[in-house]
């Protein structure tokens, strides 16, 4: 109680500093704008305020604290592309015809509208794991049909995911696909994603959303020098 005090106390002796001297004489109280004490650092205070209201211990505990607390000096998360996948996940949900608990979902790699349908690469698969991830978030069944009957233990490390469709099962439990394309845009990439059912093919929900190109820029680099030279070299 005695810190919630203190910082409603400080604003109030720092205006009643400001009204009793201001630089140009005096005024009334109601001429004085509304601002905290808080000099301006880049130059000198618009109303001088005695030095001595800075330079306590109390002052500067309850400055740091306030500054700590201030949406302008909170520590920036880094951003990625699932930042903008789980806004396009609650689109998704927002327009979805139905939803049925019981529904099973399958994601797939996006691919580019301007390109082959059986191709992708780094962030196309990317936005599939994202999906993935804010799918089960969302609390909806997902099947991950890349995960085969068997563990895989190699010297290089242990496997049960493959792209291989030899070694995965014909057979899977999906209602659902969430599927979408990408359009390279000037600044960014363009994202459509949509829900499809897989019996009747009946569009179920869709999103759209754009990833700004240094997100895109940065996926790529973090993949290797492989990938970045290829992503380059289109």
């Amino acid at each position: 109680m005695r810190k919630s005090v203190l910082l409603l106390s400080l604003p109030l002796l720092g205006l009643s500093a400001c009204s009793a001297l201001h630089p140009f004489g005096f005024v009334e109280d109601s001429q004085v704008p509304l601002q905290s004490p808080e000099p301006v650092v880049s130059g000198r205070p618009e109303y001088f305020v005695s030095p001595a209201l800075y330079d306590g211990e109390a002052y500067q505990a309850t400055r740091q604290t306030h500054l700590k607390q201030s949406p302008l000096y909170m520590p920036q998360q880094q951003v990625s592309v699932n930042h903008y996948v789980q806004g396009m996940m609650h689109d998704l949900v927002a327009n979805l015809d139905q939803v049925m608990p019981q529904m099973t979902i399958g994601i797939t790699s996006f691919v580019y509208l301007d390109g082959a349908y059986d191709q992708s690469d780094l962030l196309g698969n990317q936005l599939a794991e994202s999906f993935m991830h804010e799918v089960h978030q969302f609390g909806l069944e997902v099947v991950d049909f890349k995960t085969t009957d068997y563990i895989r233990v190699t010297p290089a490390g242990d496997y049960v995911f493959s792209r291989d469709f030899m070694e995965l099962k014909a057979d899977q439990p999906i209602d659902y696909v969430l599927a979408g394309t990408l359009v390279r845009h000037q600044g960014g990439t363009l994202v459509n994603a949509r829900l499809v059912s897989v019996s009747s093919k009946k569009v179920s929900a869709s999103a759209q959303g754009f990833i700004p190109q240094n997100i895109v820029d940065a996926l790529y680099q973090s993949g290797g020098t492989e990938q970045l030279q290829l992503r380059q070299g289109e």
